[in-house]
């Protein structure tokens, strides 16, 4: 994890968090002291982690983690009061937001935060295979347009224009999109 967020109203709880997450190779913080702060500066910013202190701003953080879990590919955080412990867990849990009981034991802290890494890294894995997807359908719906074009334009059926355009992108050392793109634009010109 390369960046977090610390949504805390209090100093000593700003402090410990940012020591400890320092501690185990997150150096790059921004800390915010409330909900409506930290939504503004989600839009500005990609996190990996948010640690959201509840309470916070009168809140127990419930509303406001499954906020940023909805809108937001961070793993969050959420530390609630031992009295509310399973009822929070219950509601933010369907949202993928890890919940820690306070007061806070450092070993389970740290297995929270490793639990994050781990379910952050999947998620940017899967992010980035679904970026490369849409890549690849974008580039099927040119071919596909300028097949079209090429069957309407020269009268070919569409077998003819595939083996058209994979003749030209050999022929002048193109990649079949590149090609696509220039019969699109020689016949869309019209």
């Amino acid at each position: 994890m390369e960046r977090a967020l610390i949504v805390c109203d209090n100093e000593k709880g700003t402090a410990f968090y940012k020591s400890f997450l320092k501690e185990n190779g997150i150096v790059d913080l921004v800390v915010v002291e409330n909900g409506p702060r930290a939504k503004r500066v989600i839009l500005d910013y990609d996190f990996d982690v948010c640690i959201i202190n509840g309470p916070i701003a009168g809140t127990n953080g419930e509303d406001l983690a499954i906020d940023i879990a909805e809108k937001n590919i961070c793993q969050v955080i959420l530390f609630v009061k031992a009295d509310y412990y399973e009822e929070i867990t219950a509601s933010v849990e369907d949202y993928g937001v890890i919940t820690v009981s306070k007061p806070i034991n450092k070993q389970l802290f740290w297995q929270a935060l490793k639990l994050a890494r781990v379910a952050q890294r999947r998620i940017g894995m899967a992010h980035k295979e679904s970026a490369k997807l849409e890549k690849k359908l974008e580039e099927l719906k040119i071919i596909s347009r300028a097949k079209l074009l090429l069957i309407i334009k020269k009268d070919i059926t569409e077998e003819e224009a595939h083996k058209f355009i994979e003749k030209q992108a050999m022929d002048l050392r193109l990649s079949r999109i590149e090609i696509a793109e220039q019969i699109i634009r020689e016949y869309e010109g019209d």
